[in-house]
């Protein structure tokens, strides 16, 4: 996907929350249309227990599963390439990208079909709505990543 933006990847923040240098500046890059579980307590990982994944502890056990995996495919140094979609910001002032590693696979999607996040839609960034999907429920079904337990 060398027509996308390239970026240089700085660190791993978890397992879908990156930082990458683009165009000579640091920025965070959310990973579009998946969510791993939290990493450190937060908001977040409170909702992640009340949805059902566990209690806090188990969580960001989960969490650091995550980030360690998305760390694998990631190293600083790395090149990658940004694809936006509708929105290219959150609230945040995070970067929303669907990110391609040098080998052309996207780490989104290895992160979902490894098993590793669930899907999260947020319309209007639905672009590979249904290819996440599908990869979650057959990390699901075949016990891949966080699933295996």
């Amino acid at each position: 996907r060398t027509d996308l933006p390239q970026a240089v990847v700085v660190r791993v923040i978890d397992g879908d929350t990156i930082v990458v240098n683009l165009n000579g500046m640091e920025e965070k890059v959310r990973l579009i249309g998946i969510d791993t579980p939290e990493s450190r307590v937060n908001k977040r990982a409170e909702i992640q227990s009340r949805e059902g994944l566990g209690d806090t502890q188990t969580i960001l056990e989960l969490g650091k599963k995550a980030k360690e995996f998305t760390a694998s495919l990631v190293k600083p140094g790395d090149k990658v390439y940004l694809e936006f979609d509708v929105q290219q910001r959150d609230k945040y002032g995070r970067l929303l990208a669907y990110v391609y590693l040098q080998d052309g696979r996207m780490l989104n999607k290895e992160i979902i079909c490894n098993g590793y996040a669930m899907p999260l839609t947020v319309p209007p960034n639905v672009k590979y709505e249904e290819e996440f999907r599908k990869c979650y429920k057959e990390a699901r079904e075949n016990r891949r990543g966080l699933w295996k337990e």
